[in-house]
């Protein structure tokens, strides 16, 4: 069956086979040709996955990539119908035959030859990577001005002029406000509450309906508890500039026990030098004033109430239960018990939206005024439920256009922000990007240390990953286990890991 499933109830979906001779490039393979064919199933195969033996749904094999050492050849189809592409390294110019040279041009070959078999062009060109800002803000920082870096994104990685400006314009940015972070001598912290009241359509977190868990959540904070005090202890010469509590949702957790863990925090770490405090309260169905005024009794000066659609429609379809009253309730309560800095999400992309949706949604959102609005592009994840409702319905009831994407950014320019950071997914609809937009004064501090990977980030909690940075810029990841039951039967163990990536941590 080559083009993939055909049974009753379930829409056909393309395979899009790509077939290469060495276990080489797998990754930033399948993310271009995918960028290309958003709606096929693209399945790389080399020799180790065993592509002469492996048959996909006899599946045709649409792309051969053949590497050696002196370039690589593209061959598009099969037979009568056979499209060669040839690329050779230039032995003596600027292709060299080391390594990351070598994978530089082949990308280069690779985008250049898809751009002229579909005939079309991707915004962000061959970056396969989900931090393009990093490439601006590292040239930037070597002192190229604005317009050679601009230039150089468009020549060597094929981006767009419009996408390298707004990547410019975003590090620079970055760059100014990163300057009070204690880089070298500091360290964020993220604490994660893998709780929501259900879980989104689209969400592949690590995340599980509270309900599942009622009965362990003092147990899950007991936990988080040990591992606060084991990473003081750790960092007790270093500077904290930041503290993100994220989830899943952390205003799941009742009121009581969201005290009980902020006061913990609190006594555990010294906040004199913390620049930004967060909490997502995210969804609005588990925002109350209780909770409310317990943040605002611990300090906490950011948090997000995130409606990601004003479309009621689309609530239900994507799993969020409150409704587009309850956002508008939720915010305005918010507003009325403390003085917070407020992030709004949306979501482009989503289930059958149309640009007429996307602009009622930012209209209501303007309404409201929040203090930043961050922008995100429909990622499908295949952990995430939606991934089986497009088995069903299709991939062409997601859409997200250039259109779509400039009525998100021209509703914040109305709300007097700026974009002041960016970051991009795989499988991204439209293979645009996410993006963060900001009121002067309340940009998301924690959100560009995330991004650019120049601070040590401690995360505690069920699937959270802490990153040591280097001073050379190296970064050294341990995960914590993402089952809430197993984080806390092997809580010693999360533990144990941290020692192990801290090791002269000074």
């Amino acid at each position: 069956m080559p083009k993939g499933i055909s049974l009753s109830g379930i829409v056909e979906v393309n395979m899009f086979v790509v077939k290469v001779n060495k276990t080489r490039f797998e990754y930033d393979i399948h993310s271009i040709v995918k960028a290309f064919f958003p709606n096929e199933d693209v399945k790389v195969l080399t020799p180790d996955t065993g592509a002469d033996k492996q048959n996909i749904w006899k599946a045709e094999v649409k792309l051969t990539v053949n590497l050696n050492n002196e370039g690589a050849s593209l061959y598009f189809g099969t037979g009568d119908e056979l499209r060669p592409y040839n690329w050779q390294i230039v032995k003596d110019g600027e292709e060299q035959k080391d390594a990351k040279s070598y994978k530089a041009a082949f990308k280069r070959f690779l985008y250049t030859s898809l751009v002229d078999y579909t005939g079309k062009e991707l915004p962000w060109g061959n970056l396969t990577g989900i931090r393009p800002t990093k490439i601006a803000m590292e040239l930037l920082e070597k002192g190229e001005k604005e317009e050679a870096v601009i230039l150089k994104m468009q020549t060597e990685y094929f981006v767009s002029r419009k996408k390298a400006e707004l990547g410019v314009d975003i590090a620079k940015r970055e760059k100014e406000l990163l300057s009070s972070v204690h880089f070298a001598h500091g360290y964020s912290l993220y604490i994660g509450i893998p709780f929501c009241p259900t879980t989104c359509l689209y969400c592949s977190f690590t995340s599980y309906p509270i309900s599942r868990h009622k009965d362990r959540v003092e147990e899950y904070i007991d936990c988080l508890i040990k591992e606060m005090r084991y990473t003081r202890k750790a960092c007790q010469d270093k500077t904290l500039d930041s503290v993100y509590i994220g989830g899943g949702t952390p205003t799941t957790l009742e009121a009581g026990q969201l005290d009980r863990l902020l006061t913990a925090l609190r006594d555990i770490f010294d906040f004199s030098t913390v620049q930004e405090f967060t909490v997502e309260a995210g969804r609005a169905d588990s925002i109350t004033r209780e909770k409310l005024e317990v943040l605002k009794k611990h300090h906490v000066d950011r948090i997000s109430i995130n409606p990601q659609t004003m479309k009621q429609e689309t609530l239900h379809l994507i799993g969020r239960q409150a409704s587009v009253e309850q956002v508008d309730e939720a915010y305005r309560l918010a507003r009325s018990v403390g003085d917070f800095n407020i992030n709004m999400d949306i979501i482009l992309g989503l289930p059958g939206e149309t640009a007429e949706d996307i602009q009622n949604t930012v209209d209501r959102i303007a309404v409201l005024k929040p203090d930043s609005l961050t922008v995100h592009s429909l990622a499908i994840k295949r952990a995430s439920g939606m991934n089986a409702w497009i088995q069903e319905n299709g991939i062409q009831t997601l859409c997200n256009t250039d259109a779509t994407m400039k009525i998100a950014a021209d509703g914040a320019a109305k709300m007097h922000m700026q974009p002041y950071y960016l970051y991009r997914q795989k499988n991204m609809s439209g293979n645009f990007e996410n993006v963060g937009y900001a009121r002067e004064g309340c940009y998301g501090l924690y959100n560009i240390l995330i991004m650019e990977e120049k601070q040590t980030i401690m995360a505690l909690g069920a699937g959270s990953i802490s990153k040591r940075v280097y001073p050379d810029g190296r970064i050294e990841r341990c995960e914590n286990v993402k089952d809430v039951v197993q984080y806390i039967e092997r809580i010693e163990e999360m533990i144990e890991r941290k020692q192990e990536l801290l090791q002269d941590y000074q």
